[in-house]
């Protein structure tokens, strides 16, 4: 693969003929030159004409333009991947904007749900509970002879708003070609992991077509065993990379972050991807309102691992930015999961492992009303704490009422309303109610793309969206770079205040609270950039630059969807 620097460079290949064109690392269709068709075995194989890249993406585009519904243009870009990572990425990267929400949200969880009965080709690494007494011998199968700087892995336990899926995620949407496309990680030197543990969704395991393993999920002693098997096969075959845990459980997720992050670089995209976007959205909505994030109140609607995960990149970010002591700063949260309001009368029980810092005494709540089985709802934690930030992350739809929202507005001038709940249909609020229930003073991010609302001075106002592919390829690729021996908070942090700081907001105030999504690559190199710096500066890094030097380094280092040129070579490149 090419990197900017190299675009031209001359790559050493193995491959010749059928094995060369059915390989998605190596393969240029018609863009082979008539020089390489030569050497490489392939003029009798492809038709005449030579084609530039540009002119393959004018032809795949005319390809996609001919699917209507968005899953079958998501399988046409699954079929492209699987043939040609250069000309998927040139395509992606061409109409960015218009394809991200093709194969990312909300088409991505349709994809995930038809894994098994749209499988065409395995891709990736599959490791199964039942066959885990060779998974190392597996493991090196798929990695021998390559470098690995990224692996992301799933058990898929908990895709936000589709829940267990069994096997899929990792392969059918993986993380890191997002990685890939957006940061420029390189796709050869990316793993991605399905680590099939069974599935508790009883339509999977009722359907004779589920390709995955059809057992009742494992847990417990076993689960955390296999899981540890795996992690050390990392740790003992490529020290360096970044292991990427992505839509795992949440009795899960933060309990394996915690476990292995001090082990090696690893990184929780449900609990720390989602954090630092929304940290740098609320940064760049406090930077409107002319106040510090140890300012405000926040309400967070929705105590999983992804509302877990961004109330604690809140309260971590206050304590370091603001220098706020950390018990004090988790006084300025109110959680509620299904249970209503977390308050120490829930007990044990109701109460889930993670959540005990951010308990609210019930003395504090004995004049509030509740219900019959004592839980407080929304309303009434909205009346009492007059919040200023209000976070919905409960995929519960239309959970956000008009009397909350108009609530909320009596006890802030610029109320700050995030519904992030994906898909769309499952957002606690739409934007424009929002905008309207507040008379335009609402300032909003949401978690999918939503038209842009109307103001009382019929000014348009872009809606951000928090989306995690602003940050985590950033993130991903600044802690490779960096060989950190783990992705630090501080690193986290730094990530998020360059998100934050380039937010179109800060120059104009009815402006979006985070950069355009057409922008994702540029933010992320700013991202990259400040995460490798932060690991200079606090001596994490395993690499021997200065500074000064990080920015160029980046640049140079970012894989790009370009043909390099080939020469023939039986110990060159297979993988």
């Amino acid at each position: 693969m090419t990197s900017v620097a190299d675009a031209q460079v001359t790559h050493r290949v193995a491959l010749r003929g059928d094995a060369i064109l059915t390989s998605p690392r190596w393969n240029k269709g018609t863009a082979f030159s008539l020089d390489e068709r030569k050497e490489f075995g392939l003029t009798g194989r492809l038709p005449f004409r030579v084609n530039t890249l540009e002119e393959q993406c004018d032809r795949a585009y005319d390809q996609l333009l001919s699917r209507e519904e968005p899953l079958r243009k998501n399988t046409f870009l699954q079929s492209l991947k699987d043939q040609n990572w250069v000309l998927y990425y040139a395509l992606l990267s061409r109409h960015l904007k218009e394809l991200i929400p093709i194969i990312y949200t909300p088409t991505e969880a349709e994809a995930i749900t038809n894994y098994s009965h749209l499988f065409r080709r395995s891709e990736g690494l599959y490791l199964t509970f039942p066959t885990q007494d060779s998974m190392e011998e597996d493991f090196i199968e798929q990695t021998r002879g390559r470098q690995i700087d990224l692996i992301v892995c799933s058990d898929a336990e908990q895709i936000l708003g589709i829940g267990d899926q069994g096997v899929g995620l990792a392969v059918m949407f993986d993380p890191s070609l997002v990685d890939s496309l957006l940061a420029g990680v390189d796709p050869g030197k990316a793993l991605s992991v399905t680590l099939d543990v069974g599935t508790d969704n009883e339509d999977l395991l009722n359907d004779h077509l589920y390709v995955g393993w059809p057992h009742k999920r494992v847990r417990g002693k076993e689960y955390d065993q296999f899981i540890d098997k795996f992690v050390q096969l990392v740790r003992k075959h490529h020290p360096h990379s970044l292991l990427h845990f992505e839509d795992f459980g949440v009795t899960n997720a933060k309990r394996l972050l915690d476990k292995y992050r001090d082990k090696h670089a690893v990184f929780n995209d449900d609990v720390q991807g989602t954090g630092a976007v929304t940290l740098a959205c609320i940064m760049s909505a406090v930077g409107v309102t002319k106040s510090k994030l140890a300012d405000q109140r926040f309400v967070v609607f929705g105590a999983g691992s992804a509302g877990l995960g961004i109330t604690r990149q809140l309260r971590d970010g206050m304590v370091v930015i603001d220098g706020v002591d950390e018990a004090e700063a988790n006084k300025r949260f109110f959680l509620l999961d299904r249970f209503g309001l977390i308050k120490a009368s829930l007990g044990a029980e109701k109460i889930r492992e993670g959540l005990q810092e951010f308990v609210r005494a019930d003395d504090e709540w004995a004049d509030v009303p509740a219900n019959e089985r004592g839980e407080i709802g929304l309303l009434e934690v909205v009346k009492k704490v007059r919040p200023t930030v209000l976070i919905g992350c409960s995929t519960r739809g239309g959970a956000f009422t008009e009397d909350v929202v108009r609530e909320m507005a009596k006890g802030t001038e610029r109320p700050i309303i995030l519904p992030l709940s994906n898909p769309s249909r499952l957002h606690e609020v739409t934007p424009q109610d929002a905008n309207d229930w507040t008379a335009g003073k609402a300032l909003l991010a949401t978690g999918s793309p939503f038209s842009p609302c109307r103001l009382p001075n019929g000014k348009d106002y872009i809606v951000a969206e928090c989306n995690n592919a602003l940050i985590y390829p950033g993130l991903g690729l600044g802690a490779v770079l960096a060989q950190a021996r783990a992705l630090t908070d501080t690193m986290i942090i730094a990530g998020t205040r360059r998100l934050a700081s380039l937010a179109p907001a800060l120059k104009d105030p009815d402006d979006a609270l985070l950069p355009d999504f057409a922008d994702a690559p540029a933010v992320n190199y700013e991202v990259a950039i400040a995460v490798v710096e932060q690991a200079i500066q606090e001596g994490s890094a395993g690499v021997d630059w200065t500074k000064e030097e990080v920015r160029e380094r980046v640049a140079q280092a970012q894989w790009k969807p370009l043909y390099g040129m080939y020469v023939h070579d039986p110990d060159g490149g297979k993988a």
